[in-house]
Parts: C-alpha cells; sequence; structure tokens
C-alpha cells in the first residue's frame, strides 16, 4: 500500500514538473537573450558624465560615479571591490585591473545615456563591460522586471571580463570560457543555474562547447549559460589551479586557446570535455530533477508518507484493541454458558464497560 502511495505521488509530481519544464522552456524561446556581452570595441569614447552624479575613488584602480544620493545603493559593491580584484589577480596570476571606472544609472535608459553612443548596451543588459575603455555600466533597475539589481553582484560579473581581457592581453577566448568565468566568479544564480544544468543532463540536450566559441544559441541560452560556467569549475578545480594559471598564461604569451588548454592540462578539449560530463554525470541525481530541484516537493512527499505510515500504525494499534477487547467477551461468553448450565436459578447477568457480570448470593461477578 506504501508502495502504491509513494508511485501516486511520483507521477502527480512527475506530471508538475513536465508542465513547469514546457512552461519554462516556452519562456526561454521567447527570447531569453544573454544579460550581457563585452563591448570588444576600439576607437569608443564615454561620455562626459552628466550633472548631478558624484565621484568616488577605491584605491588607485577604481573609480565609481553614481547619481547624488545614491551611494548606498553601489556601497557593497564598493566595499568587497578590493577583496574580489586580489583574489582575480590570485586566480589568473596576471597584473589585471589597473584602472577601471564604473558608472551606475539609475534606470536602463539611463545606462545607455552614459554609454559610448556607437556601442550603447543591449536592451535587456543589466550591466556591460567595455574592455577597450575599462569601463563599467550597471543599471540600478533590472530592465525586465523593474526590480532593483543585485548591484554587487553584477558589479563582480563585469570585473571578471575586465579581468580576463588583461590577463591574456586582449587575445582571443571562447565566449564559453569568458562568460563562465564571469558567471561562476560571480556567483549568481548559483541555483537556477544546476537546475538547468541537472534537466539538460537527463534530457540530453547539453550543447557541445565547441558550437560556443563566439555565440549562444537563442533556443538554449540557459544551457549554454549553466553548461559554461560549470566546465569553468571543473577547470579550476583545487587541483587544477596551477593548470588554469597555466592556460592563462599560455595564452597571455600567444598560443591559440585550444592549444593553451591542451598543453596546460595535458589534455586535449574533447577529452576535458568529455571527463567534465563523466563528472556532472556522477552528480546529477533523477529525483531532483524529477522534482524540479524543489525541496518543497520533496518535503511535500516526505510529509504525506510520514502521516500515511502514522496512521496506519494507530489504525493498527485500534484493530489489536478491538480484537483483545473482543477475545474478552468470548471468553466472558463461555464463562457465563458454563454458571447458566451449572445455577440457571438465581443468576442475575448485567454488561458493564462492554464486560458482562453476573450476580449469584448477592454479589456481582465481572466475567473474564
Amino acid at each position: 500500500m506504501i508502495r502504491r502511495l509513494v508511485l501516486w505521488l511520483a507521477a502527480f509530481v512527475v506530471a508538475f514538473a513536465v508542465a513547469g519544464g514546457a512552461r519554462a522552456e516556452g519562456d526561454e524561446a521567447v527570447g531569453n537573450a544573454p544579460r550581457d556581452v563585452p563591448m570588444a570595441i576600439v576607437g569608443l569614447e564615454a561620455p562626459p558624465l552628466p550633472s548631478g552624479f558624484e565621484s568616488e575613488a577605491i584605491g588607485e584602480w577604481l573609480t565609481v560615479e553614481y547619481p547624488k544620493g545614491m551611494r548606498d545603493r553601489i556601497a557593497p559593491a564598493m566595499d568587497e571591490a578590493s577583496a574580489f580584484r586580489d583574489d582575480l589577480v590570485e586566480r589568473f596570476g596576471q597584473p589585471i585591473l589597473k584602472h577601471v571606472e564604473v558608472r551606475l544609472a539609475r534606470t536602463p535608459e539611463e545606462m545607455t545615456d552614459l554609454a559610448p553612443h556607437k556601442a550603447p548596451p543591449p536592451a535587456y543588459a543589466v550591466g556591460v563591460a567595455y574592455p577597450s575603455l575599462d569601463l563599467v555600466l550597471i543599471s540600478n533597475v533590472e530592465p525586465r522586471t523593474s526590480e532593483g539589481a543585485n548591484v554587487p553582484e553584477v558589479l563582480r560579473h563585469e570585473l571578471v571580463h575586465l579581468a580576463l581581457k588583461d590577463a591574456v592581453d586582449g587575445r582571443h577566448v571562447p565566449l564559453w570560457f569568458n562568460e563562465g568565468l564571469a558567471i561562476f566568479l560571480s556567483g549568481e544564480h548559483a541555483f537556477d543555474r544546476w537546475q538547468t544544468l541537472e534537466n539538460a543532463e537527463l534530457s540530453g540536450t547539453l550543447l557541445p562547447l565547441a558550437d560556443l566559441d563566439r555565440n549562444f544559441p537563442p533556443e538554449g541560452v540557459n544551457v549554454a549559460y549553466a553548461e559554461s560556467a560549470d566546465f569553468v569549475r571543473f577547470l579550476m578545480r583545487d587541483q587544477d589551479r596551477s593548470r588554469f594559471t597555466a592556460l592563462v598564461s599560455r595564452t597571455r604569451g600567444g598560443q591559440a586557446f585550444d592549444r593553451a588548454l591542451g598543453d596546460a592540462y595535458g589534455s586535449d578539449m574533447r577529452k576535458l570535455e568529455y571527463q567534465w560530463k563523466d563528472d556532472l554525470s556522477s552528480r546529477v541525481s533523477v529525483w531532483p530533477a524529477i522534482l524540479g530541484g524543489s525541496a518543497l516537493w520533496v518535503a511535500a512527499i516526505a510529509v504525506l508518507v510520514w502521516a500515511y505510515v502514522k496512521r496506519r500504525k494507530r489504525a493498527k494499534a485500534t484493530l489489536a484493541k478491538w480484537a483483545e477487547e473482543e477475545a474478552a467477551q468470548d471468553r466472558a461468553r463461555a464463562a457465563l454458558a458454563r454458571i447458566a448450565e451449572d445455577e440457571p436459578d438465581g443468576v442475575v447477568v448485567a454488561r458493564v464497560s462492554g464486560l458482562p457480570r453476573v450476580e449469584h448470593d448477592g454479589r456481582w461477578y465481572t466475567l473474564h
């Protein structure tokens, strides 16, 4: 019975998850474009700041500009910026981020006003990096939802783009590597990325990394971002830190990226991708993906099963009690029959609390 209950619940949840997954795929197909693309365009100039902006220096490497009265919105990002830069220096093993200018806009529309006129930010972007200018633009508001942006997270993402440009001295790296680094090191949307990656692994819809060199397919952009970030994580594991810095150094020195990757890791891209997929498969479990990655569903099923088992135990205890009472009554009836046979006269029988009692010679006896 318990097995049938669990199977029924699982079928219900799978149906719900499939419906949700279909809806999510539909949303992605509408046009879930990349959140930012580094504007690697030469010959750009940033327009002068409009009136009403304030400027603040963080050490010798960072200048932050923001509208008056909005320092609180960017202050958390400013507080952590230097420590984040130090971490990037250690990871890349190269001089990076010598001077960066960050501009905070009130809205996505104002971000366009602060950008180089020849290269406005994409309409969907909440942040954009201009490597040739060492410039970062951030909108205080998410363009799609009109909610407040996670400014520290956005700044971390864009700083990684600029840091990578410095580390490899502007040489070409694949888009999956550039975006994967920015996403992984900024820590953004980690849970959503993992859920996307699980679903793609189980459904067999992972994309070949070779296809993500210069662009991400619009119909699978979420998968492209998720697997790019996870493959970078795979390359940056603690045991491979020296290999990662060697990859950066070799690319900076002029080696083509794929050649630098093969020399640094002692394995070509095809084998590394196979090893990563094997690692991913070992980390993916069926049930979290079926449940849509929702701990709520797991907890809900656990509670239902627990309640069912508890109810079954209570029912068994009640049945056992009834059986014991019926056995006592049967014994009482048998005793009463014997008394009636021996002394048919002057015997009075009464029932109290379910057990028969008899009166004999002025005394009452409970029959067991």
